[in-house]
């Protein structure tokens, strides 16, 4: 009952306030531009005065009714006020939108929510272009990408330093290169100095040779999101093109895979990504294919096989059967009493 009262006064109050609107100042609204004075009146110029003049008339009203030129604290306060509403006036006649909103309002006084809409809308939008705004964020992320990967190949290469295997091949091909000097030549330098030599040498043999995939493999443009982005179209276009063959040859052709497609499947099954399957050691990757598991079934039962081995192996190890005994004496659901 109360809802039907409220749907019958709703059209009157709306009533009311549409006349308001129309029969005090052409559709002037408190609150919104001027209020309820007429931006126009206030720059004493009309709705087809050229934005040219309307500037003009503001800087000589702005002049007039500057604070400053007054004296008494009264004439002051009513200058501040006036001075204030020809600025507003300005701001909302100078801009092409405001001023198209404004004079929608004046033409259109009984669409006071779509007034209070644009309204507000224009003054809280960005006045930035969001265009520069996305390509900005767009370089930010990309220069991001590309510090992180420097840094990322660089720990991977100090790492390898680290290692004496792979220091001991730099120096043989440092040797063979003739890079490398011998206890003569070196002797006769700083100490410090010639081992700075000596590592720079071997850091450049690692980086040269060593083939590090993955994560943290050498730092390249190509995989900053910028280019992703920008050859993104290219990626679907040899996606559908890898789709189609794939389908043509191997399902409706019955073609047997190729070492690139068991390979494929392979790393599909085992869920891994491209650079996790290529950090793999070559032994497993012939594992994989001599056990065919690019054959789903064999795959299942290569599967099956495994985590039983690896449920035997944990049987087996004294520290899983310690974890077990504490799990089941003081795990989820156990009271354990501890005495003081």
């Amino acid at each position: 009952m109360q809802f039907l009262v409220v749907r019958s006064v709703f059209p009157l109050f709306r009533f009311l306030i549409v006349f308001r609107l129309i029969s005090t100042g052409q559709g002037l609204v408190p609150g919104l531009y001027c209020g309820k004075e007429s931006c126009y009146d206030v720059l004493n110029v009309s709705r087809d005065t050229p934005k040219a003049e309307i500037s003009k008339s503001y800087r000589k009203l702005a002049a007039k009714y500057h604070p400053d030129r007054y004296r008494t604290e009264e004439s002051k306060k009513e200058a501040e006020e006036q001075f204030r509403l020809v600025a507003v006036a300005y701001e909302t006649l100078k801009d092409e939108e405001s001023r198209k909103n404004y004079d929608y309002l004046l033409d259109n006084p009984e669409e006071y929510y779509r007034h209070y809409y644009y309204y507000y809308r224009h003054r809280v939008a960005p006045k930035v272009d969001i265009r520069l705004v996305i390509v900005a964020t767009i370089l930010i992320i990309s220069l991001i990408q590309y510090i992180s990967a420097v840094h990322k190949y660089s720990d991977a290469v100090k790492y390898l330093l680290t290692q004496q295997k792979y220091r001991l091949r730099a120096i043989e091909l440092a040797k063979e290169r003739g890079l490398w000097e011998d206890d003569k030549r070196r002797k006769r330098k700083n100490k410090a100095e010639a081992k700075e030599e000596e590592e720079a040498i071997i850091r450049s043999i690692i980086e040269e040779n060593v083939d590090i995939r993955g994560g943290y493999k050498r730092p390249s443009v190509f995989d900053t999101l910028i280019f992703q982005l920008f050859i993104f179209p290219y990626y679907i276009y040899t996606y559908l093109r890898w789709f189609i063959r794939w389908h043509w040859k191997f399902t409706i052709g019955r073609e047997p895979y190729g070492d690139e497609e068991k390979a494929y499947l392979i790393r599909r099954y085992l869920k891994l990504t491209q650079a996790q399957y290529d950090c793999m050691e070559d032994k497993e990757k012939e594992e994989y294919l001599r056990e065919k598991l690019w054959i789903h079934e064999n795959f299942v039962k290569w599967k099956t096989e495994k985590e039983e081995e690896e449920k035997r192996r944990l049987a087996e190890s004294g520290q899983y059967k310690r974890y077990r005994r504490y799990m089941r004496n003081n795990g989820p659901g156990q009271i354990s009493f501890l005495e003081d």
